[in-house]
């Protein structure tokens, strides 16, 4: 249980007053410079890295983003160079992220970056929110992090900390629920170094505040949580029930070469093995399953010996030796990879002798 219990009330808005405010960040301040943790974006205000830590972090732990953050920043160090790629070579870049639409956002971004603004990202941060893929977040993050302006933000961390900070009973992914969580974030934020003090608000969030079991005892602002039950909060909305789908498609492959179908859907822009309209009425040779989004994909792959004739439109053969430089989604990815190996291991046994013959 929190004790002498600091009021940031959520009844008449959760503005905090200026004494509790300035003392929680001092606190705040305190246990950063002790536990904060060393992250490459956080050592720069170059705009563009900055851009591309953010779009790479939405919904996606930063673990996961460090060696993507790191290989793209080499491959593509600037707006012009990002710009100047395909969407074929960015989308190779970011396979395994998943959650393709942000590349094709920031992709976007660095063109309009280009083309509208001269290769530097504008300082407004209305006009930055008018990039492709940018919201509140971002938007603001960008102003913090890069330009030094005391913008407040809102990611999944910080909300699930400000939510127990003022006990917040309304669900967070509801109007009402983020303009509190919005407007608590506004009343703690300092009038300078906005940036120490959102990355600690997120690293407290992320490390000591955490979901289920937060950690309070070692928590440096536990006085002034007013959550009862921190591991109740945050409320959210019903999640809508999983949708099962159940997708079949065809593993095809012509001497050294696999045919190969270009997505216009789910992974649009990005090489899938060939959607079949129905399954066969066998077993498929390779099955996996998947989550995205609200959805729970069982992926059949079935071996077809038979030749289709010329590709279909949007298919194409490949080489196995082009395959690792195409986009592929990682599902298809795997399952290719597997048929390719088996198919190998079944066709080193039937060549190889049998031990009756070996002397």
């Amino acid at each position: 249980m929190p004790v002498e219990a600091k009021h940031f009330s959520a009844k008449s808005g959760p503005a905090a007053t200026r004494s509790d405010a300035a003392e929680f960040r001092a606190a705040l301040r305190r246990w950063f410079r002790a536990h904060g943790r060393d992250l490459p974006w956080r050592k720069t205000t170059d705009p563009y890295a900055i851009l591309v830590s953010e779009f790479m972090l939405q919904q996606t732990q930063v673990a996961t983003v460090l060696p993507y953050y790191s290989e793209w920043i080499r491959r593509f160090p600037d707006f012009a160079s990002l710009a100047a790629a395909t969407e074929s070579e960015v989308l190779h870049a970011w396979q395994g992220l998943g959650y393709y639409a942000r590349a094709r956002n920031l992709h976007a971004a660095a063109k309009a970056v280009v083309h509208q603004h001269g290769g530097k990202l504008p300082r407004n941060a209305h006009a930055i929110r008018q990039l492709p893929g940018v919201g509140r977040y971002t938007a603001n993050a960008i102003a913090a992090f890069a330009f030094g302006d005391s913008a407040p933000i809102v990611e999944a961390n910080i909300s699930r900390l400000l939510a127990r900070l003022i006990n917040l009973r309304e669900p967070i992914d509801t109007v009402a629920g983020q303009a509190a969580l919005w407007e608590t974030a506004a009343s703690l934020l300092p009038s300078r170094d906005a940036a120490a003090h959102n990355s600690a608000l997120m690293d407290l969030g992320a490390t000591v505040c955490i979901s289920r079991r937060p950690r309070c005892p070692t928590c440096p602002v536990q006085k002034f949580c007013q959550a009862a039950d921190p591991a109740a909060l945050p409320i959210k909305k019903a999640r809508l029930g999983l949708k099962l789908l159940t997708e079949a498609h065809a593993f095809r492959r012509r001497k050294e070469s696999v045919l190969l179908e270009k997505s216009e859907n789910r992974w649009r822009g990005m090489w899938i093995l060939p959607r079949l309209a129905q399954a066969p009425g066998r077993q498929p040779f390779y099955r996996s399953s998947f989550p995205f989004t609200n959805h729970r994909i069982t992926l059949n792959i079935f071996a077809c010996a038979e030749d289709p004739g010329p590709p279909a439109e949007r298919q194409r053969w490949f080489s196995l030796t082009a395959l690792e430089s195409l986009p592929m989604p990682s599902p298809h990815r795997r399952a290719l990879r597997q048929m390719l190996a088996a198919e190998e291991a079944h066709s080193f046994a039937k060549q190889r002798p049998h031990p009756s013959l070996i002397r």
